[in-house]
């Protein structure tokens, strides 16, 4: 816990700051949505939406930022290496979860009650999701069953929220790769994605609709994803 708290705070507040002042509308609402849910202890599960060049990348640095410059603890992941290298701290979600490869819809992670990784979920204050869409729905539902399993513990009241309770946000473009499953079928594929998981009809869509590509004020900028 101590390492995710380990942040140059006046270096990521200037940061937040500058970062701030180049989003969009669609990105301010999204980002005082998230912020407000995790200042003020508010659970939810946000899904933000947009296709390459809409500027989610370039939006979850300003909030990490802003949420580590006030000690919040953050756990930044995305369905691919690449993906979690253009996240600050990121990492694969299976790596992070210890989410199983062979998965069915009553796994639960392999997190025990008591281990590191279970007292840092505890006290995590966002978890951040990117590429969501690529990622077969029951990896979600493995981490919302693993998170009421371990904060259910301490309060009880958590055991019907989704994720626990937890602030979460999966990023996504529904034009990204579909979960890849051998020899599935497109329905099979189809009844895979986050859409048609029980966690969807508690998700709060958060939508970015303008090309930031076109209107960055760094013409050879690589960030707006």
């Amino acid at each position: 816990i101590e390492e995710e708290l380990t942040y140059d705070t006046d270096y990521l507040e200037e940061k937040a700051n500058k970062m701030y002042f180049h989003l969009n509308e669609d990105q301010k609402h999204a980002f005082h949505e998230i912020i407000n849910s995790v200042l003020y202890n508010i659970p939810n599960f946000f899904f933000l939406s947009g296709h390459g060049g809409s500027g989610k990348t370039f939006l979850w640095n300003p909030i990490i930022s802003y949420l580590r410059e006030r000690r919040k603890i953050l756990l930044t992941v995305a369905s691919s290496g690449v993906a979690s290298l253009l996240l600050p701290n990121g990492r694969t979600a299976h790596s992070r979860f210890k989410i199983p490869l062979d998965i069915d819809e009553l796994f639960l992670c392999n997190i025990k009650r008591g281990t590191k990784l279970a007292e840092l979920l505890i006290q995590t204050d966002l978890i951040i999701w990117d590429e969501a869409i690529m990622t077969n729905r029951q990896c979600f539902e493995a981490l919302d069953r693993s998170l009421k399993d371990i904060i259910s513990e301490i309060d009880t009241k958590t055991s019907n929220m989704p994720f626990g309770g937890k602030v979460v946000v999966l990023g996504g473009d529904l034009k990204q790769i579909l979960p890849v499953i051998e020899n599935a079928s497109k329905t099979q594929i189809i009844n895979a994605l986050i859409f048609k998981s029980y966690l969807w009809e508690d998700v709060k869509i958060l939508k970015l609709h303008n090309n930031m590509r076109l209107q960055s004020v760094k013409p050879n900028s690589h960030e707006y994803e």
